[in-house]
């Protein structure tokens, strides 16, 4: 009886996990509200302050043409993946030293997953 219990607390655990992990989306909304006053989404998103960041997942860095990127960003020779963004995220300077971005960071780690969920959300 015990190793059941305990079989079903490891999938809990783990199903916990890996719920934070994949974030969410709705939070994540809220939470880039303050990336918003630099930053669009959405197929009709365009570059302000800052570049859009409409499929920023895959993107090569510094590559969309509508937004004049710093020459650390521009050279940069990445591809923007999660785990790319949630470091960026957290410590703008630390990935790209010399980029734009005015920007300290994200301290937490549950703000950074839901954010990417929700830029994996929209459509």
């Amino acid at each position: 009886m015990l190793s059941v219990v305990l079989v079903l607390s490891i999938a809990s655990t783990a199903a916990a996990a890996s719920a934070h992990a994949a974030g969410d989306p709705v939070a994540g909304r809220a939470a880039f509200a303050r990336c918003a006053s630099c930053h669009q989404v959405g197929p009709s998103a365009r570059a302000g302050f800052g570049p859009q960041l409409y499929q920023v997942i895959g993107r090569r860095a510094g590559s969309t043409a509508d937004y004049k990127y710093s020459p650390a960003m521009a050279n940069a020779n990445f591809v923007w993946s999660e785990d790319k963004l949630r470091a960026f995220m957290k410590a703008p300077g630390e990935v790209v030293p010399g980029n734009k971005m005015r920007f300290w960071g994200i301290g937490s780690d549950r703000q950074i997953d839901d954010i990417l969920a929700y830029l994996r959300s929209v459509k």
